[in-house]
């Protein structure tokens, strides 16, 4: 078992993209001196369970247990690192979201979607799981989309609009572009530019928050991109941003726990972003943060 409060949860389903996560953890976990734990959850088999033998579900485990033991064999001996197995039983996310809460997880990273081929097409499809565990995590989750990443994080994107709770964000920024030696790149967005008002408050907030990261000490450049498409929400224009720099490796997005709040860091837009990135994303809930307010 992981020491508690000293772990990365990994949740490991033996697909690719979970692996592509797990590899993910690597540098994260050097840079804090975390363990990894690899996480199997046997869904619950309801009452199918009753067609089988109690020795069919302990063979079944016992095989997974192995599984992943070599799986953790494998990451030992090529990083050096702590690794512990878990297998469980019960609802996926349900079971992450109690495993992150009894270690008191630092981080959870796991692949964000699964691949449907249509004919010559690849569409993604994000996890419902993904998502469940997302909203309901006690630590940032940290989701992999992609199957090739740079190894490290030269620059954090850090999507703002004018609601004080995405300002939020700014404190887990600096956090993870000084374990990384990051740059942070803030950006906003405005659909008009005649619209002065928006455009001096959103130039006004950019300007505060460059200020901020650059006081705790990390390089930081800010951006305010006026678009003149048709698009209903920000989601392609920060995608579309994060592609043309080249360069950035983790994007961090506010989630809420509740659907009350914001419009842009919950619901479907949130979901866009973390089903169409192919950029790891960092979701992060205010209480994940400990904020105290930059600006009055």
């Amino acid at each position: 078992m992981s020491e508690i409060d000293n772990n990365i949860l990994i949740p490991i389903d033996f697909n690719e993209i979970s692996l592509i996560a797990l590899e993910q953890s690597f540098n994260l976990a050097k840079l804090l001196k975390l363990s990894l734990v690899l996480l199997y959850v046997n869904e619950e088999p309801g009452m199918l369970k009753n067609l089988f033998s109690d020795d069919d579900f302990s063979t079944r485990k016992t095989r997974i247990e192995q599984s992943l033991e070599e799986i953790a064999e494998k990451v030992r001996k090529q990083t050096g690192l702590q690794v512990s197995v878990m297998v469980r039983e019960g609802k996926i996310h349900s079971e992450i979201q109690k495993v992150a809460e009894i270690l008191r997880s630092k981080f959870i990273v796991m692949g964000s979607r699964s691949l449907m081929d249509e004919g010559d097409a690849t569409r993604k499809i994000f996890g419902a799981n993904t998502s469940r565990v997302i909203r309901s995590a006690p630590c940032p989750v940290i989701s992999i989309n992609g199957r090739h990443h740079y190894d490290g994080c030269r620059n954090i994107l850090l999507p703002l609009d004018l609601t004080q709770e995405t300002r939020q964000k700014v404190n887990k920024a600096i956090e993870v572009a000084k374990l990384f030696g990051s740059t942070i790149k803030v950006m906003s967005a405005i659909w008009s530019k005649n619209n002065e008002a928006i455009y001096n408050q959103l130039h006004i907030q950019l300007q505060q928050v460059k200020a901020f990261i650059e006081s705790a000490g990390v390089s930081c450049q800010a951006e305010l991109i006026e678009s003149t498409g048709k698009e209903k929400s920000l989601v392609p224009i920060i995608l579309h941003y994060a592609e043309q720099q080249g360069d950035i490796d983790l994007i961090i997005i506010m989630t809420q726990q509740e659907l009350s709040l914001i419009q842009f860091f919950v619901s479907s837009s949130a979901q866009d972003i973390l089903r169409l990135s192919e950029i790891p994303v960092m979701s992060v809930t205010p209480r994940d943060l400990g904020y105290s307010s930059m600006m009055s």
